[in-house]
C-alpha cells in the first residue's frame, strides 16, 4: 500500500510539473492543415526552353491544356503577357493552392528592350494589392498572391549568361526570389554542364546579381543534412530535364526521354538536378521562400510606400501652412508633371482675359466720362450771355 501511494504521489508530481505548452506545435500543425497552404511560382525565360513541361513534371499536373503556340511571324511583334494558372493539389490530407505565373513572349521579339518591365510591374501590383488589403478594415481573409519564387530559365546554347539574362535578373532581384535553372540539360554532356554551371555562378557574382540564398545550416544539424545542403548550393543553377511521358527502362516504367543512344530519366540524380529542384521547392525550402518574400521583399516595398506617404503628408502640411500664411482662402493646385504646366497655362490665360476685360471696361468708362464733361462744358458756354449785350442793356437803362 505504501509503495502504491508513493507511486501515485510521484505520478501526481509529474502531472503538476507538466503544463502542456509542448502541444503547441501540434495545434499549429492542425490549424495549418485545416486552412491549407498557398504558393505562387513564376516561370520566366524565352520560348522553347521547356518551362511548361518542367512545371507539369514538378507537380504532376497538366496546366497547359488549352495553350496556343505562335509561329515565328506572330512572335516578332508579340508583347510580354502575364498568365496565371491556379490548381488545388492535395497530398495525404494536406491541401496546396498552387499558382503558376507564366510570361509568354518574354525574349521572343526582335526588340527586347525592357521586356522585363511588365514582369516587374506584375510583382509590384501583387505587393500593392496585399498592402491595400492589409491596410483595410477586413484583414481576416486576405488572399496572398505575392510571387514567392521565380524560376529563371537560362538557355543551354551559348557561353554563360546573355545580356538579356543579366538585365532581367538585375531588374527583379530586389523584388522576388530568383532561382536560376539551366534548361534542357540533356543537350549537354556532364562535363559541359559542370563548366557552364561554374561560368554562370561566376557571372552572377561578377554582375552583382542577388539570387535566392539558401539558409545556413545550424551547428546542431547532422552531417548528412549538411552534406545535402552543400550539394544543393553547388547545384546552382539547377540543370533540369522535363518530361511528361513514361518510358520503360530495365523493366521499370520511369518518366524520361527516349533517344537512340538510351533513355534520360528525369528523376535520376545522375542524369539531372530535377529531384534536387523539386525537393528544394516543395520539401525543404518552400516555407523559407515564403518567409523571405514576406520579411525582405515585401517589407522593402512596404517601407517605400510608407516613406512616400509620409513625404506626401509633410508636403501637404507645408503647403497648407503656406496657404494660411499668404492669406488666400483657396488651396494652391498641385498637379504633377505635364498637368501642372497646363493648369498654370489656363490660369495665366484666364488672368489675361480678366485683365483685358477690366482694361476695356475702364477705358470705356473713361471715354463716357470725357464725353459727358465735354457736353456739360458746351451747354454752359451756350447759356452764358455775352459782355457786349450786357453793357448795352445797362446803357439803355441809363437812358
Amino acid at each position: 500500500m505504501a509503495a502504491n501511494s508513493e507511486a501515485n504521489s510521484d505520478g501526481g508530481d509529474q502531472d503538476k510539473e507538466y503544463v502542456g505548452f509542448a502541444t503547441l506545435p501540434n495545434q499549429v500543425h492542425r490549424k495549418s492543415v485545416k486552412k491549407g497552404f498557398d504558393f505562387t511560382l513564376m516561370v520566366a525565360g524565352e520560348s522553347g526552353l521547356g518551362k511548361s513541361t518542367l512545371v507539369n513534371s514538378l507537380f504532376l499536373t497538366d496546366l497547359y491544356k488549352d495553350r496556343k503556340l505562335l509561329n515565328a511571324e506572330e512572335r516578332i511583334t508579340q508583347t510580354v503577357e502575364i498568365t496565371k494558372h491556379t490548381v488545388d493539389i492535395e497530398e495525404k490530407g494536406v491541401k496546396l493552392k498552387l499558382t503558376i505565373v507564366d510570361t509568354p513572349g518574354f525574349g521572343d521579339a526582335v526588340n527586347n528592350t525592357e521586356c522585363w518591365k511588365s514582369v516587374a510591374d506584375y510583382i509590384d501590383q501583387q505587393f500593392e494589392q496585399y498592402f491595400r488589403d492589409e491596410s483595410g478594415l477586413n484583414r481576416k481573409n486576405i488572399q496572398d498572391n505575392r510571387v514567392h519564387c521565380c524560376l529563371y530559365f537560362i538557355s543551354p546554347f551559348g557561353h554563360g549568361l546573355r545580356p538579356l539574362d543579366v538585365e532581367f535578373m538585375k531588374a527583379l532581384h530586389e523584388k522576388v526570389n530568383i532561382v536560376p535553372v539551366l534548361a534542357k540539360a540533356d543537350t549537354l554532356t556532364p562535363g559541359e554542364v559542370k563548366k557552364k554551371k561554374i561560368k554562370i555562378r561566376e557571372e552572377i557574382e561578377q554582375y552583382g546579381i542577388k539570387i535566392y540564398q539558401f539558409p545556413d545550416c545550424d551547428s546542431d544539424e547532422d552531417e548528412d543534412f549538411k552534406q545535402q545542403d552543400h550539394e544543393l548550393k553547388e547545384s546552382i543553377p539547377f540543370a533540369v530535364i522535363g518530361s511528361n511521358t513514361v518510358v520503360e527502362a530495365k523493366g521499370k516504367r520511369v518518366r524520361g526521354r527516349l533517344y537512340p543512344w538510351g533513355i534520360v530519366e528525369v528523376e535520376n540524380p545522375a542524369h539531372c538536378d530535377f529531384v534536387k529542384l523539386r525537393n528544394m521547392l516543395v520539401r525543404t525550402h518552400m516555407q523559407d521562400l515564403k518567409d523571405v518574400t514576406r520579411e525582405t521583399h515585401y517589407e522593402n516595398y512596404r517601407a517605400q510606400c510608407i516613406q512616400s506617404m509620409t513625404r506626401m503628408v509633410v508636403k501637404e502640411r507645408n503647403r497648407n501652412k503656406l496657404t494660411r500664411e499668404s492669406g488666400t482662402d483657396f488651396p494652391i493646385p498641385v498637379v504633377p508633371g505635364v498637368a501642372e504646366t497646363e493648369t498654370e497655362k489656363l490660369i495665366r490665360e484666364k488672368d489675361e482675359e480678366v485683365r483685358h476685360a477690366d482694361h476695356e471696361l475702364e477705358s470705356h468708362h473713361d471715354h463716357e466720362h470725357d464725353s459727358a464733361h465735354n457736353f456739360d462744358h458746351h451747354e454752359h458756354s451756350d447759356r452764358q450771355p455775352s459782355p457786349e449785350r450786357h453793357s448795352d442793356h445797362k446803357g439803355d437803362e441809363a437812358l
